[in-house]
């Protein structure tokens, strides 16, 4: 079949990959604008533009794809005969979704209906689930509200992040994308309407990254460390300064025993240990730190930031 194919991170560039080893006919790549970065905000191209420059396929970069005449008619013109989309970053508009005679395919990091939005993969660590996985649908005007084509289920490491899922549900992605389009091409693919249980996973704001010690079990903290790792890591201050933190665990019993703790303050460190690290009591439950990240300085081990930043038992992290 000839594909355009329309996405722009590293987890859209495994989809691309994918079909394009598997013998589809990539008419057209479309992605997202070169954007500034670094230091020297230097304009770097998405890893899907650099796949299909390597590749020398036709590449189309809109500012914007809604009321865009000409780039419309730019599609219309090469005669797709499907469009796959994962992770484009934009709303496609009827007119784009109307073009090929065999739809617009999208792939979606969760098991839909549940997370539509934009940051499925995160959510679902976000909220300690044990369960998520990839799916492809034929796409509509809503979000994420397509009838569903095929599902692929994988369990969630106890300590995954978000890092670590990305880079796995990616690869499901591809191969659930090429056997798509095979079933498409054979006319036996399936199609199922979407329940109305839904939950929405719209993109993270800064604000979720702090961590509130009188609202949160040491279970939730964990969670929000994971699901923050590696996009901008959970924070918290001790004397003043923000602290992040990268890795943690929740505490077992045969490691400290946290009875006769409830008069002290939620963030408060139970135990410094220069070679253990460090025990923080939290609302329900203690957190114990793995990795860490001081104001200014680099990601490392607990063990190696107290070396030069000691921690005492009963600080406080506010």
């Amino acid at each position: 079949m000839k594909v355009v194919f329309m996405g722009t991170p590293d987890f859209a560039e495994e989809s691309l990959k994918a079909i394009y080893e598997a013998g589809h006919e990539i008419i057209g790549v479309v992605t997202n604008p070169d954007r500034p970065k670094g230091r020297g905000m230097k304009m770097i191209p998405s890893p899907v533009k650099e796949f299909a420059i390597q590749k020398n396929l036709k590449i189309f970069q809109p500012e914007k794809v809604k009321d865009n005449e000409e780039f419309i008619n730019e599609l219309k013109a090469i005669k797709p005969d499907v469009i796959c989309v994962v992770a484009y970053g934009k709303i496609l508009p009827k007119e784009i979704l109307d073009i090929p005679p065999f739809g617009c395919i999208n792939v979606h990091a969760s098991l839909l209906p549940k997370y539509r939005g934009a940051a499925p993969i995160q959510r679902a660590i976000l909220n300690g689930d044990k369960v998520t996985g990839v799916t492809t649908m034929y796409m509509d005007i809503g979000m994420d509200t397509g009838d569903i084509i095929l599902k692929q289920e994988v369990e969630i490491g106890e300590d995954e992040t978000t890092g670590e899922l990305w880079d796995r549900l990616k690869v499901i992605g591809g191969k659930i994308l090429v056997e798509t389009l095979k079933q498409i091409e054979k006319g036996t693919a399936p199609r199922e309407k979407q329940g109305e249980d839904f939950t929405v996973a719209p993109m993270l704001s800064k604000d979720i990254a702090k961590i509130e010690w009188n609202r949160k079990t040491a279970e939730e903290i964990k969670n929000l460390v994971r699901g923050l790792n590696p996009i901008m890591g959970a924070y918290t201050f001790l004397n003043g300064k923000k602290i992040k933190f990268w890795k943690v665990k929740v505490a077992g019993e045969d490691e400290i025993h946290a009875e006769n703790l409830g008069f002290l303050t939620n963030g408060t460190v139970i135990i410094s240990d220069p070679k253990d690290g460090i025990y923080i009591k939290c609302k329900e439950g203690i957190l114990k730190v793995l990795e860490i990240q001081g104001e200014n300085a680099k990601r490392m081990p607990i063990q190696d930031y107290l070396r030069g930043n000691p921690i005492q038992e009963f600080d406080v992290f506010e």
